[in-house]
């Protein structure tokens, strides 16, 4: 009855736990993986060879990480001493750790962060002391502004 033996006596005898059964597809990695974004790094190097242009640059620049070095109240730190102000951002912790040292205190925000929140009149430098220094000018992130809106909406 029921699906076992109720005579008395009966010895029951359970089956060891069996794996979960293999989901096949799901477990195997994709033949084709999708290819990953170019970095930040990669984006400002093919952006000043003059090999990406500004639209796929943006793009980039708007869901990568941002490395900014941080003083003792929240916000930018920004640099008075050029010709018009620019904040210095790194696009890696390791450019970031070559400009402003191995103790250097630091944020992370993304490139649409940045976008959004950098103040009215200011610019910014990407990698400062590396080899493929960009210089945006308060005139170029007000584009950029103007650029990602449009995308946002239409």
């Amino acid at each position: 009855m029921y699906g076992y033996d109720q005579t008395p006596g009966a010895q029951q005898q359970y089956a060891p736990p069996q794996p979960p059964p293999q989901q096949g597809y799901a477990q195997q990695p994709p033949l084709y993986p999708e290819p990953s974004p170019p970095s930040l790094a990669d984006a400002v190097r093919a952006f000043t060879t003059g090999q990406l242009a500004a639209e796929d640059f943006q793009q980039i620049f708007a869901t990568s990480k941002v490395y900014c070095p941080r003083g003792e109240t929240p916000g930018f730190l920004a640099l008075h001493n050029t010709q018009h102000p620019v904040i210095p951002m790194f696009t890696t912790l390791k450019e970031l750790r070559r400009y402003a040292g191995k103790e250097s205190k630091y944020f992370v925000i993304t490139g649409a962060e940045v976008i959004d929140l950098l103040p009215t009149g200011y610019g910014f430098v990407l990698d400062m002391e590396g080899d493929h220094r960009m210089v945006f000018d308060a005139k170029a992130v007000e584009q950029m502004v103007d650029f990602a809106m449009r995308r946002m909406y239409g």
